[in-house]
């Protein structure tokens, strides 16, 4: 076989359900996943989903991760996210914090702080994979999140937007992470699924390449990324509708009585 050809032998053949669902990009991407059983993997069915005139473009989902390590295993836990939710139908995009100043530290404009918040308007939803240090988040994973404006220019990057949360810990399994980044996913006005992931001792979940070894861990971690999948889908294309405010409605009409009354003086 061809070093470049993803091996599917281990995918189902002939006329199935998977086979008819999955493009192929995301069976390359499923052939990725050794401890996937393609016996049980169902791609998602769009129609039980969303209606006939639903956009069906492929969900942009943004992963965040918050650790600078070599190596790093929320990032590993991210990179595998990342291989599932491909496989699922998403389009990934995977942003490093490498470089990112601390907030307020510089200007907006700074290369990296304008990458952040350009992803963060792209995506449809996004999923944060934090450390737990000191019984909390990072820094790194905090600041990335507080280089993202509620508002900009008249655009809410974040609200109404799907997200799922999980996290690493180099002891005995914690929540203080996934609970911090649920209560934070609520002020940036975003859907966080109820589902989350806690990876426990994470040295002794991933092997040397930084691939996740099968166990109950990794199950749950396919199931967050399906249900932010599942939820993304049928989110997107009403969130604008679903996060509208009578308040605001009241604050805009004031807005133009205000003005209409200042270009009569």
């Amino acid at each position: 076989m061809n070093a470049h050809t993803p091996d599917t032998s281990h995918l189902p053949t002939g006329d199935t359900m998977t086979n008819e669902l999955m493009t192929d990009e995301m069976k390359a991407a499923l052939a990725d996943l050794p401890n996937i059983d393609a016996e049980h993997w169902r791609p998602l069915e769009i129609d039980r989903l969303v209606g006939p005139d639903a956009p069906r473009h492929a969900p942009r989902i943004l992963v965040l991760y918050g650790s600078l390590r070599e190596r790093s295993f929320s990032r590993f836990a991210a990179e595998e996210a990342a291989r599932l939710l491909r496989a699922f139908g998403a389009e990934v995009r995977l942003y490093s914090p490498a470089g990112l100043p601390l907030p307020d530290d510089c200007e907006a404009d700074h290369p990296k702080v304008q990458e952040l918040r350009e992803l963060a308007q792209w995506s449809e939803g996004m999923l944060w994979a934090s450390p737990e240090r000191h019984g909390a988040m990072t820094s790194i994973m905090k600041a990335q999140i507080d280089w993202i404006p509620l508002s900009l220019g008249g655009v809410r990057p974040t609200q109404g937007k799907t997200l799922a949360i999980l996290q690493v810990s180099g002891g005995s399994q914690s929540f203080n992470s996934v609970n911090q980044l649920r209560i934070l996913g609520r002020w940036m006005r975003m859907l966080t699924i109820p589902n989350q992931s806690s990876v426990p001792k994470a040295f002794n979940e991933f092997d040397e390449h930084g691939r996740m070894r099968l166990s109950p861990l990794y199950l749950r971690i396919v199931d967050v990324c399906e249900e932010l999948m599942k939820f993304t889908w049928m989110n997107r294309d009403r969130s604008a509708y679903l996060t509208e405010r009578y308040s605001e409605r009241v604050e805009s009409a004031e807005e133009v009585s205000r003005r209409v009354n200042q270009s009569t003086i």
